[in-house]
């Protein structure tokens, strides 16, 4: 059995003119990009949406990967930069605001005719709802740290951060997850840039 063709020799042979060779990229990549995509974005749909997209970006600026860093590290890079498009798109979307339990004009809702035992769980936060919860500069390194492994150097050139801010904001995410997964807000406290973010 042959060893598997690098990525970048894969690049390459995309860059000649050979279209499998990207198919081959994305084969290889697109479960570790989609669970990036899902522990940043929180949302399986939009997680779906945004790896598509990753290789959509990757594929427009593959031309521009010039083997500086690792192809895993470039295609890291592409696919957080696709996940904070999409947060930014979030924002702008319209929110339902819903009426507080109070409010005169809130409709009476009878409630189901038997007992619902989802209520039970209703206040306990699974994993990936407390993760949601982490303020998203924060969530992204924790992501890259925790969940794929990567190293705090490689996280430093994926972000383009100093290793400094990369361990600090690993170290403040751990903190707002252990908070969220214990009932409290994932903000954690003092969320202003700390002086070792700003090296």
């Amino acid at each position: 059995m042959t060893d598997p063709e690098s990525d970048g020799a894969l690049v390459r042979r995309f860059l000649g003119g050979d279209t499998s060779a990207f198919e081959t990229l994305v084969e290889r990549h697109e479960t570790r990009v989609y669970n990036l995509c899902l522990r940043i974005l929180g949302d399986r749909d939009d997680a779906r949406d945004a790896a598509q997209e990753t290789f959509v970006a990757a594929l427009r600026k593959l031309a521009q990967f010039r083997g500086d860093a690792a192809f895993t590290t470039w295609l890291h890079r592409v696919t957080v930069n696709t996940c904070y498009d999409e947060l930014r798109r979030r924002k702008r979307r319209p929110m339902l605001h819903l009426l507080p339990p109070d409010d005169p004009d809130r409709p009476h809702e009878p409630g189901p005719p038997v007992a619902d035992h989802a209520d039970e769980v209703a206040g306990t936060l699974d994993a990936a709802s407390a993760l949601a919860s982490v303020p998203e500069e924060f969530r992204v390194a924790l992501v890259l740290a925790d969940v794929q492994d990567v190293p705090y150097e490689e996280i430093g050139r994926i972000l383009d951060v100093p290793l400094g801010t990369v361990k600090s904001r690993v170290h403040r995410g751990r903190i707002a997850l252990a908070r969220a997964l214990a009932g409290g807000s994932g903000e954690p406290s003092g969320s202003s840039r700390t002086s070792e973010e700003e090296t």
